[in-house]
């Protein structure tokens, strides 16, 4: 994954992110939307343990030679009710809403995440972070109340 690069992967999460507000709209014609995210969740799961092991990583929690400290599950605990609640406030939203609407205020993460990481996390940003950011809710606005 290092071989792709950061940019590389965050382009392929949005590839994967714009796949799940299409699919998932469409998926979700005739079925309850929790019903839809609690499957997503199993299928994703089942990826994700299918993955670690072919990875090796899933081996070294095993053998108990991985990285997890109690400081990682400490941050790591608390991203798992963050990522349930997203899910399916999301799903619900795709089954209200427009599919470009509902992705476009699910983008306005990235605006949070740019405010918090000042905060919590120490970041330093550039006046031009700042005009980004500026743009980027502007054009969450346009495109939500299109």
């Amino acid at each position: 994954m290092k071989s792709i690069g950061w940019v590389g992967l965050g382009l392929i999460a949005a590839l994967g992110a714009a796949g799940v507000a299409i699919f998932g709209s469409i998926g979700l014609e005739k079925v309850d939307s929790t019903l839809a995210t609690t499957l997503r969740a199993i299928i994703m799961a089942a990826m994700l343990v299918a993955v670690t092991f072919l990875t090796g990583q899933l081996q070294l929690v095993w053998s108990g030679e991985s990285n997890l400290d109690g400081r990682a599950w400490l941050f790591i605990a608390p991203a798992r009710p963050a990522g349930a609640i997203s899910w399916l406030a999301y799903f619900g939203a795709l089954k209200l809403g427009l599919a470009s609407q509902v992705a476009a205020l699910d983008r306005l993460s990235v605006a949070f995440v740019f405010v918090l990481s000042v905060f919590i996390l120490g970041e330093d940003h550039t006046w031009r972070g700042w005009f980004g950011l500026a743009l980027l809710v502007a054009g969450v606005y346009l495109i939500a109340s299109d």
